[in-house]
């Protein structure tokens, strides 16, 4: 795929993260299995096009929120230095509050939009047309219907300030995107591409409303800028900062959009640590990309919800899980 500059080097990268103003939540996440069950949706191809690609260039307001990598860089840089999502002045005054108790990990509202509901749509990158979605993923869609139908998923609802059922839902159709990989990592700018291209193809409008989940295949690189000096790469430790993240865009065309990009998660930097009780496949990232953006306020505005630096910490741990695999029938969310 047609890779895009976004910048060169990890000191570029970083100072331009530095002009952020705060941070994007997390929401812990307990000890709980899911058994899913296969997700049916129809399945169409899009095709990026060079409109895409400078759509993705001239896009504003880029903001996005990593999940550190349990690996050498990866523990050792702060969040803020590979995130530049803002915060503002806490404001308890608007924050919506469940009348139940307060702790010292409660997060704090900052003001700015809350995702009350959301539809997600899956876009799968499909090298040579190799995968199919069993084989290379499991089941994303599977257990993010799953979640959003449990009763997990009302953590949120303290953050929200709605108690609804079935506020989160999975579009009924799913993307294939068929590319040749070449040696060179995707970029962010690539994935922003892709996503304006699915969102364009589907009719999908932008807003709060609905979120693009980009799944990379096994053995896929993704990568900040063209200095690839911040990114998912098991193959090269010493740029091994994240194993996933979850961002917001505004695109000339079709304004706001929400967005992750899920890399394959069963390697040493981002899959649980041995010995836990989390052994067994799981999709934790892909429940804290999903809780992360719900609870949040908007990324690109001075306002949002903000975890206490304690909390956030521990948040960001070593306790990484993989998103997504081949054996996709039961699921575990550790303890965060």
């Amino acid at each position: 795929m047609k890779m895009l500059s976004a910048g060169k080097g990890l000191s570029s990268f970083l100072q331009l993260l530095a002009t952020a103003t705060g941070t994007a939540v997390l929401v812990a996440l307990f000890a709980i299995n899911l058994q899913a069950q296969e997700f049916s949706s129809r399945q169409i191809t899009v095709n990026p096009a060079a409109a895409d690609y400078a759509a993705s260039a001239g896009a504003r307001n880029v903001k996005v929120h990593l999940r550190p990598a349990n690996t050498p860089v990866g523990r050792k840089t702060s969040v803020a230095e590979i995130s530049n999502s803002p915060a503002g002045p806490v404001n308890q005054n608007t924050a919506p509050d469940s009348g139940g108790p307060r702790f010292p990990a409660d997060l704090e509202f900052h003001d700015g939009h809350v995702v009350v509901s959301m539809q997600h749509v899956a876009i799968y990158m499909n090298p040579n047309g190799a995968c199919t979605i069993a084989s290379c993923w499991g089941d994303p869609e599977g257990f993010l219907s799953d979640l959003g139908k449990s009763d997990f998923i009302h953590v949120v609802d303290q953050y929200t300030g709605s108690t609804a059922d079935d506020r989160y839902t999975v579009a009924g159709t799913h993307v294939i995107i068929n590319y040749k990989p070449n040696a060179s990592p995707f970029t962010d700018a690539d994935m922003r591409a892709v996503v304006h291209a699915v969102a364009a193809a589907l009719g999908v409008p932008g807003g709060y409303g609905n979120e693009f989940h980009v799944f990379l295949p096994p053995g896929q690189d993704e990568c900040f800028n063209l200095g690839f000096k911040v990114c998912y790469s098991p193959d090269d430790i010493k740029t091994f900062f994240f194993c996933a993240y979850h961002g917001s865009a505004d695109f000339s065309d079709i304004g706001h959009v929400l967005y992750s990009v899920e890399p394959f998660q069963d390697n040493f930097g981002c899959s649980s640590r041995p010995g836990t009780p989390n052994g067994q496949l799981r999709l934790t990232t892909c429940s804290h990309m999903k809780s992360s953006k719900r609870s949040r306020t908007r990324m690109e505005r001075r306002g949002g919800i903000a975890s206490t630096t304690a909390s956030l910490g521990k948040r960001l741990g070593t306790n990484a899980a993989f998103c997504y695999s081949p054996k996709p029938r039961s699921f575990s969310i550790p303890a965060m």
